[in-house]
């Protein structure tokens, strides 16, 4: 694997399944891996707040017995107080690894161009790579086999919906997004899923119809409707997305047997009614648990067997 985890599109297949393969087995016997990372420090960089992203990490060098350090948007100001540059170039003295959770993309692809120590995707506006290897860990442990199963989304072409349809071509899922005109994933996303996917048995359908998206599909998938940052827009964007919402009658389209998938925080009776949400067929607090472990995977990938730097 390469030094850096910035995108599921910069990993090769196997390196995917090798992922999902290590954090299976680290989820099995959390023991066995309680000082694989002893003496070593991950910086946390935060410009935007998180629970799940905060804990995963921090409880995740935790137990790989090194440490983690949060840095709040005040303190580090990336791009205003100093440079990206400088602040990578800052931390690799002190630190073995840098996590970042920020808004624009370039920051990390700066940061990790920058810096001599792994650099870690924890969201992005344009990605968020951790949360979809936790999403196929999650599929694979309900549905077995990835290449038999098909992903519906519904709702905005966003940052997850493009890491989603990255791990999906890596898998050779089948991925139907369904998104409001004006909504759709990027291009380019798009383009990658479908050069990475070409030889796995991926195929993408991009529609405007939730309920085309949903029939058949063993997963379905909703996210907020308004990000951090997009406030603004809430109102114009509920009224947009309301024919988007996985509701009882949505879901009585998928496969029978289909789990309910969302990344978390949800919105209930937003793009999810609570009556799916809170059904049998969720698997929400699955995923959430699978960030940690799948996490703990990408750490001792990039920072195992290495020594401190001095």
């Amino acid at each position: 694997m390469k030094k850096d985890f910035i995108s599921v599109h910069d990993i090769t297949r196997y390196e995917f399944h090798e992922l999902l393969d290590l954090a299976q087995e680290i989820k099995k016997d959390r023991e066995k891996y309680r000082k694989a990372l002893k003496n070593q420090v991950l910086a946390m960089i935060f410009e935007k707040p998180s629970l799940r992203t905060r804990m995963t990490f921090e409880v995740g060098m935790l137990e790989l017995g090194g440490t983690a350090i949060y840095l709040s948007p005040n303190e580090i100001q990336l791009g205003k107080r100093e440079t990206v540059e400088d602040v990578a170039h800052n931390l690799e003295r002190w630190v073995d690894g840098i996590m970042i959770r920020t808004f624009a993309h370039d920051n990390i692809v700066r940061l990790a161009a920058a810096s001599k120590v792994p650099v870690i995707n924890a969201l992005t506006d344009l990605s968020h790579p951790c949360q979809a290897m936790a999403d196929f860990l999650t599929l694979r442990e309900h549905k077995g086999g990835l290449s038999e199963l098909t992903l519906a989304w519904s709702g905005d072409g966003n940052n997850v919906a493009h890491s989603l349809m990255l791990a999906a071509a890596k898998a050779g899922t089948k991925m139907a997004v369904a998104t409001p005109k004006g909504y759709e994933p990027a291009p380019a996303i798009v383009r990658w899923a479908r050069e990475d996917g070409r030889d796995t048995g991926f195929e993408l359908l991009l529609t405007n119809d939730p309920r085309e998206a949903v029939r058949g599909a063993d997963a379905v998938y909703a996210d907020v409707w308004t990000s951090m940052g997009q406030e603004a827009e809430k109102e114009a964007r509920i009224k947009t997305f309301i024919p988007y919402q996985v509701n009882p009658a949505l879901m009585a389209l998928a496969k029978p047997g289909a789990i309910f998938m969302h990344c978390l925080p949800a919105h209930r009776e937003e793009e999810v009614t609570a009556s799916v949400l809170d059904s049998p067929c969720s698997v929400v607090f699955d995923q959430a648990e699978n960030r940690l472990h799948i996490q703990k995977a990408i750490l001792l990938t990039l920072m195992g067997k290495k020594e401190k730097h001095g």
